[in-house]
């Protein structure tokens, strides 16, 4: 079948086939313009680099809806269950962080009721920028005595002047 471009159209596919923000739109628009020269479909298979049958998915699309068409990218992009609980989930653990990821995943089985194994849980958190953090270990030979002086005569006055808004010096 026969498609016919105007004038505008042909421009159109020109601009869009290098000024269009997604590479998928832009190869869709360079096959079209290419077979809006007049190029057998075989031919813009090999000069763009795609199946023959994207060739004629592509132009299908064209004939389907025009430029508009070709300028939609759908990809498959599932969606977790967690996600329209995302904002309850945020909320809850920046108040009340969890110690470990099993706590965590049984904090969201609690929340949300839908349950999920601790990498998955993990996962989730780190895409709400939740980060995950390991505690620190004091060290075997440590001076209790010193520790308590430190945090008496240094520690105590300078986190007393940082809640009055002062500057003083460092550790």
């Amino acid at each position: 079948m026969q498609i016919e471009f105007s004038a505008q159209e042909q421009q159109a596919l020109e601009h869009e086939r290098y000024h269009h923000p997604h590479p998928c739109v832009q190869r869709k628009m360079e096959v079209v313009w290419l077979k809006s020269l007049g190029k057998p479909e075989p031919e813009i298979s090999q000069i763009a680099n795609v199946s023959l049958t994207t060739v004629y998915r592509y132009l299908a699309s064209y004939r389907a809806g025009g430029i508009e068409k070709l300028k939609e990218v759908t990809f498959y992009r599932p969606q977790s269950d967690l996600a329209e609980h995302k904002q309850k989930i945020e909320t809850y653990f920046l108040d009340h962080p969890p110690v470990t990821m099993k706590e965590a995943a049984h904090q969201l089985e609690t929340l949300t009721g839908i349950k999920r194994s601790e990498p998955q849980v993990s996962q989730f958190l780190k895409g709400l920028g939740i980060k995950r953090r390991k505690v620190g270990m004091l060290p075997a030979k440590a001076d209790p005595e010193k520790q308590a002086r430190f945090k008496q005569e240094q520690l105590e006055p300078l986190l007393a002047a940082a809640k009055q808004g002062e500057k003083k010096s460092t550790l």
